[in-house]
């Protein structure tokens, strides 16, 4: 039995969960988000939690299982509650500003780069560190690694832009290896 599937998922006041035949529905105070249904899976929802059992044991079902129950409790805990990625911009020179629904990166390059955030983001920035925020936790991941793809840290001085918690493994420079 898959330890993450068998858990059950509170569902927080506030909260509503719909199960249909090829989606749950799930709507709470900051956003309305889907997940696809698995079809080797039981969904139910009782007493102010859902559970996912399988109705088979096959490979893939059980290869499901853990995912399917994490997909959903991504749903419930980013509509409840939401999702944030910080990322840092560290270089002489480099800025970063949010205008609108637009990241405006100045990175080193003759020009700034303007990235456009998807609907249900939210870009905040203080000082040199930008938060994305939003009710969907892939959404949130894919948009600041994209920002963070636009100028990796390199490994001599640490200049680009990185996460708040990554670190960057830093490198001798050409003398630093010579005694």
């Amino acid at each position: 039995m898959s330890r993450i599937g068998k858990l059950p998922i509170a569902i927080p006041s506030g909260v509503e969960v719909k199960i249909g035949a090829d989606v749950v529905e799930v709507k709470g105070a900051k956003a309305r988000l889907t997940t696809p249904v698995c079809d080797l899976l039981n969904y139910e929802v009782a007493d102010g939690h859902v559970t996912l059992t399988r109705k088979d044991d096959s490979r893939q079902a059980r290869a499901q299982h853990g995912l399917r129950r994490t997909l959903l409790a991504n749903c419930i805990e980013g509509v409840s509650k939401g999702f944030s990625k910080s990322l840092e911009v560290i270089g002489v020179g480099y800025r970063v500003a949010v205008k609108g629904n637009v990241v405006e990166l100045q990175v080193g390059f003759s020009h700034p780069v303007l990235v456009e955030l998807p609907e249900g983001i939210t870009g905040k920035v203080e000082g040199q560190k930008l938060t994305l925020t939003g009710a969907d936790k892939e959404l949130v991941g894919e948009v600041a690694a994209r920002i963070r793809r636009i100028r990796e840290p390199e490994p001599y001085k640490g200049k680009g832009i990185k996460y708040e918690t990554e670190t960057i493994l830093r490198k001798a420079g050409k003398s630093g290896g010579k005694k």
